[in-house]
């Protein structure tokens, strides 16, 4: 296989699912809540919390999940690698997002996005 190539779809799932994972437990984000994210039920959500399932690259989940691991790396360098700062932004109410909390945003895919796009703003800035 070129050095080029795409790596087996098998190894990208299990790289990104196992990132997920290890966000959603920093970041103390249950299945319920990591469900809403990445648009999976909160069944599936368990399961990839606990290793026996893995995000599908052809699907929406897939996508979300990369972006919810962008925003994680915005707000690690935000806040200087401390997982306690980032969790207490997440569930903090923010003006620049009309008083609401990121993690109320990030359940919806155009706040999601939004977020990242602002954590990628500030995160040019310093």
């Amino acid at each position: 296989m070129p050095a080029h190539a795409k790596a087996p779809t098998a190894a990208r799932a299990a790289v990104l699912s196992q990132a997920l994972t290890q966000l959603a437990a920093k970041l103390d984000i249950g299945p319920t809540e990591i469900g809403q994210i990445i648009g999976v039920s909160q069944p599936t959500a368990s399961r990839l919390l606990d290793g026996s399932y893995l995000l599908r690259e052809s699907a929406k989940e897939w996508e979300l999940s990369a972006h919810f691991v962008r925003l994680y790396r915005s707000l690690f360098s935000l806040v200087g690698g401390n997982d306690s700062l980032a969790k207490g932004w997440l569930r903090s109410e923010n003006d620049a997002f009309s008083g609401q909390t990121p993690i109320k945003l990030i359940k919806r895919i155009d706040g999601l996005l939004n977020v990242c796009e602002y954590l990628d703003a500030h995160r040019a800035r310093v």
